[in-house]
């Protein structure tokens, strides 16, 4: 991906990998997901968005791999990832800008537009719910239309807590990840890389030991009663096959003021990848009625 790369200081003293890409008039910021991944897997919006149009913002997060990995973990908190976007937002000078969160960084989003709203333009949160909670339940769901077989190895493994066996991370990605997470055969490099890159000890520590089983610090996080205070523009988006319960996403749209849905109907967790028709195009048709009204 070509581009102008900047490594920003934040102010614990780190230093944050960033990238420009593209020349438009409209700034779109993109967090990524995790906490670990990387912005990799987000490289296909310069593919699909034109670039004289929009100038597109990456970034890894702290402890992500391109960034700064000082394996603190009194820094892995939600707050101190929130207070980064807001670093660096004024290290790129980005006023009048959009922000778009996917999955993990949807939830940082959310926290985002609930802070500092001032700057924003509108906010798309994409593939990720209001809690943690609910997540968690359509997991539960998503595991339970599994064959018997399979739901019962899955808690035998998890009973023992090997969840680096590798026949019980076969499991996960034949039956969960390439149903939910991706559902494009084989993935792409750009995803495989993301993936490969995972920092898996924030990853453990926030989230738990893979995207079905959340054990981790933030698993009691819950934003539902706070959608009413967004007073931005606001996109939620996410697939019919999400890891997120598509009736939970259309709930936000709908007590977000304002706040709008788009359920893509071949996607899962990773629609920017596998349904880019539905995708892309809804996210474009947002940010122009943003601009047209504002």
């Amino acid at each position: 991906m070509q581009g102008q790369t900047k490594v920003i200081t934040i102010h614990s003293g780190h230093h944050i990998w960033t990238r420009k890409v593209g020349s438009g008039a409209i700034s779109l910021l993109l967090v990524h997901g995790g906490p670990g991944a990387t912005h990799e897997y987000l490289e296909c919006f310069s593919e699909y968005l034109p670039l004289n149009k929009y100038t597109l913002y990456f970034y890894d997060q702290l402890d992500s791999y391109y960034s700064d990995q000082p394996n603190d973990s009194q820094l892995w908190t939600i707050e101190r990832f929130c207070e980064e976007i807001e670093d660096v937002r004024h290290a790129l000078d980005l006023s009048s800008f959009y922000l778009l969160g996917q999955s993990w960084g949807g939830l940082l989003a959310i926290e985002y537009v609930l802070k500092y709203p001032a700057a924003l333009k509108g906010v798309i949160i994409s593939n990720m719910a209001a809690s943690i909670g609910a997540y968690v339940r359509h997991l539960d769901s998503l595991r339970q239309r599994l064959p018997q077989e399979v739901q019962q190895a899955l808690h035998t493994y998890e009973a023992q807590e090997s969840y680096h066996d590798p026949h019980y991370q076969l499991l996960i990605l034949n039956h969960l990840y390439k149903q939910h997470l991706c559902r494009l055969d084989p993935w792409p490099m750009a995803v495989h890389r993301s993936m490969d890159r995972m920092n898996a000890a924030i990853y453990e520590y926030m989230q738990g030991p893979n995207e079905f089983v959340v054990t981790g610090t933030f698993k009691n996080w819950n934003r539902w009663d706070d959608l009413q205070n967004i007073k931005v523009p606001s996109l939620v988006i996410g697939g019919r096959f999400d890891t997120m319960d598509p009736a939970d996403l259309q709930l936000m749209g709908e007590r977000i003021p304002g706040g709008q849905t788009v359920i893509c109907e071949q996607g899962s967790h990773m629609c920017m990848w596998d349904d880019p028709d539905g995708y892309y195009p809804a996210i474009e048709e947002f940010i122009d009625r943003c601009e047209t009204i504002s």
